[in-house]
């Protein structure tokens, strides 16, 4: 059979079914006949042109030499999981002697209010690559390629990045400087003892970044126009380690007062307000004048997640500006959906962000009614130029645990958003050891091109004044910054071994919100997105209600197994088909990771060599590879002929690959046995 048939077979059909008139349309046997008759040409062809009945037949001829095992899921599945867990208690072990370290130095640092020329020496990695001179209090490290981090790096000198809005002068900054410079031999010995280590980062709390093993920020050959807005503050890591859980409220003041530029500006500020927020908070925007009202389609609070961000953001821009300030009424509608318990939150730290352009009224009685405990604290913000009284937004935020920033125009929007991160951390630091966990946050784009990566954080503590003999003196209360270090989702696929699941086997695991950790299907179309990737296990397969129940399990940390059916997107997201798939889930011990491993039933089972030395081995791979790849030249090698000898080089070109194929994998078999 071949295709010269099946053509025959298409053409007699249709010219048949030309011959038919309306009244004569061929009637069901004839048409049943003919899927038939095609089906089975089309089998046939398949079988002929793949060479599988080739390839079993060797399988038969040799089957002395192996034998069938079964996939134990759980066994593998379990395994998998205790690699991961062991690669991320490492990670989390260099992560506390940094963390540790980085404390004790702060402590023992000195507060100069003046430095000395060439006192402060560190290597800046905004500096170009093409630098002729060293400038002043700059190091110039030699740069070599490293396949790890595809990049320029030096292993000698620890990299230091300032944001562009930051002076990099200031005594706050050279302070920084001056006792961060000791982590580098820190960052050095966590690399001797484990060389897979890739970034250890130090984000402090005033935008410094120190990073090893040192590399340009960006390479100006490639990328010369590159505007640098990196803020290590804005981080999904950072913003992840700075703080506990929130529930916020954005109360937006819209009465006609804040018409204008004041208007733009509450809008800037509520956007990027809302960038200072992560999976674990719970957010809601609402503007009021006269009345209140809900900015989006939301009418509580919701996780802040990329798609519930950009929805609030868009609602934001609409938002008018008429009426008159009643912020009774604001702020009375703002604690009832911020204590309304009937939806999921955080269930953390719970705050109001007022953002205004100031008023006479204090609205002191919905405070009291409300907030009587003090368990909501009230940022207020005064936003844009102007001559109202700031007194009574200042009592609000002063009284109720919060903050009062002021925000004359668009240069201060950044830094004073971001702030209140300073005073939530407050508790974490009095609580100290209890508060100090390693947290390993979602799947996220490294800003130094190293790819999908997750991050370990643990906060870093000022301790200045924790040792006092005097008790009565108030401890320190602020947050350094936080201690990172990242993992590569390539070195997380490597732990869970493919070679016996065949290809439509898969590793997936997720996270405590059910984003995926590994996906096949987690493939972000936008290799340059700068947001968290938080594809939901459920959107990344085609949902049903048992995988609803497994994804609830999987997070919940349990163990179990299901099989179903169900349908199977191709990776392409071409094509949908039926199939059953047996799925077998383990939490990560030490993490909130849960693993799975999901087999179709042809991948069951798997083929076990018997054969011992490697001599046997080799001579067989040589033959089977020669053997079976030489039968699909010669089926391809017929097909080309019968079509008029088109694309004859082409075969040629493949004979020779896959013969130069098969020495290789000859060479690569002498030396490793199969398993």
């Amino acid at each position: 059979m071949d295709t010269y048939r099946i053509s025959v077979t298409l053409v007699l059909l249709l010219s048949t079914l030309n011959s038919f008139s309306s009244e004569q349309f061929p009637n069901q046997v004839i048409i049943k006949e003919w899927v038939v008759q095609m089906q089975q040409d089309l089998v046939t062809l398949v079988e002929s042109a793949s060479g599988v009945k080739a390839l079993s037949k060797i399988f038969m001829d040799n089957k002395k030499y192996f034998s069938v095992e079964s996939n134990n899921a759980h066994q593998l599945v379990h395994s998998a999981a205790r690699n991961i867990e062991e690669l991320l208690l490492k990670r989390a072990a260099a992560l506390k002697t940094l963390a540790t370290a980085a404390e004790q130095f702060q402590m023992e640092h000195q507060w100069k209010d003046e430095f000395a020329d060439n006192e402060i020496v560190y290597y800046n990695a905004k500096d170009s690559l093409d630098m002729n001179k060293t400038e002043k209090n700059r190091i110039t490290p030699v740069f070599k390629e490293d396949p790890a981090f595809k990049r320029l790096v030096s292993y000698n000198h620890t990299a230091v990045h300032i944001p562009t809005d930051i002076y990099e002068g200031s005594t706050i900054v050279l302070n920084e400087l001056n006792w961060t410079e000791s982590l580098e031999e820190v960052f050095k010995k966590n690399r001797e003892e484990d060389p897979t280590l890739l970034w250890q980062v130090f984000g402090s709390a005033t935008g410094l970044a120190r990073y090893f093993p040192a590399s340009p920020w960006v390479d100006s050959r490639k990328m010369p126009t590159k505007i640098d807005l990196y803020d290590v503050r804005r981080r999904p890591w950072y913003i992840q380690g700075a703080a506990s859980p929130k529930d916020m409220l954005i109360l937006v003041d819209a009465s006609g007062s804040v018409s204008g530029l004041t208007l733009n500006l509450i809008r800037t500020s509520v956007n990027e307000m809302l960038e200072t927020l992560s999976d674990d908070d719970y957010v809601n925007v609402v503007y009021f004048n006269v009345g209140v009202n809900n900015s989006a389609c939301f009418d509580h609070l919701v996780q802040a997640n990329v798609r519930n961000k950009k929805r609030l953001k868009d609602a934001v821009q609409n938002i008018s500006a008429k009426g008159i300030t009643n912020y009774k009424k604001g702020f009375e509608f703002a604690f009832e959906q911020l204590l309304f318990s009937n939806v999921t939150r955080a269930n953390c730290n719970k705050i109001i962000m007022l953002f205004t352009d100031g008023g006479e009224e204090r609205a002191q009685e919905i405070f009291d009614k409300y907030n009587g405990k003090k368990e909501v604290r009230i940022f207020t913000f005064s936003v844009g130029q102007h001559n109202y009284d700031k007194g009574p937004i200042q009592w609000m935020a002063c009284t109720n645990k919060g903050y009062y920033y002021e925000i004359p125009s668009i240069g201060a929007i950044r830094i004073n958003t971001q702030e209140y991160l300073d005073v939530l951390g407050r508790p974490m630091v009095l609580a100290d050891k209890r508060a100090k966990q390693v947290q390993w946050t979602n799947v996220y784009l490294d800003a130094l091109e190293l790819g999908l990566v997750i991050t370990g954080t643990l906060p870093v503590f000022n301790k200045t004044g924790s040792n006092d003999k005097d008790q009565k003196k108030p401890k320190n209360q602020l947050t350094l910054g936080v201690m990172a270090i990242d993992v590569s989702l390539d070195d997380i696929k490597r732990l869970t071994p493919r070679f016996t699941i065949g290809p439509n086997g898969y590793y997936f695991a997720i996270d405590p919100n059910g984003y995926v950790l590994l996906h096949p299907n987690l493939q972000p179309k936008n290799p340059k997105f700068q947001e968290p990737v938080t594809l939901d296990f459920l959107d990344a397969e085609l949902e049903n209600e048992i995988k609803v129940e497994i994804r609830k399990n999987m997070i919940d940390g349990q163990t179990g197994d299901r099989r179903i059916d169900t349908l199977v997107k191709s990776q392409d997201e071409r094509y949908i088909d039926r199939g059953t798939r047996t799925y077998t889930w383990a939490p990560v011990n030490g993490t909130d990771y849960s693993l799975a491993l999901v087999l179709p039933d042809y991948s069951l089972h798997y083929i076990h060599a018997r054969i011992g030395d490697t001599i046997t081995q080799a001579k067989l791979i040589f033959f089977l590879c020669l053997h079976w790849l030489g039968s699909l030249a010669h089926v391809y090698k017929e097909l080309l002929n019968r079509s008029g000898g088109i694309l004859a080089h082409c075969l040629q070109t493949l004979k020779a690959a896959v013969d130069l194929a098969c020495r290789i994998v000859f060479l690569l078999k002498t030396e490793t046995p199969i398993h």
